[in-house]
């Protein structure tokens, strides 16, 4: 075999190898993604008491970064509670 075709063989299989390993990963990020995604629909769904906790705390963090005033956390809140513990 000639020094070019040892060089074309020499990148080509570099380069299947780069592609598998591409390939490789790429499968495992979707197997990953899939795995995250059966475990948040197969977890149990939060009572309406917890949620309303989050909701609470996740509100409180917005007013504390200026992203809403109190005013505005509670009103939202309140229609939350509405939707949520009305339908509990």
């Amino acid at each position: 075999m000639n020094n070019q075709a040892v060089r074309y063989v020499t990148k080509s299989a570099a380069a299947a190898a780069g592609s598998i390993g591409v390939a490789a990963a790429t499968a495992a990020s979707a197997v990953a993604a899939a795995a995250l995604a059966a475990s948040v629909v197969l977890s149990p769904v939060p009572d309406a008491a917890s949620r309303m906790d989050g909701i609470h705390a996740d509100l409180l963090r917005a007013v504390q970064l200026n992203q809403i005033t109190l005013e505005q956390a509670a009103s939202f809140e309140a229609k939350l509670a509405g939707r949520i513990l009305g339908d509990a």
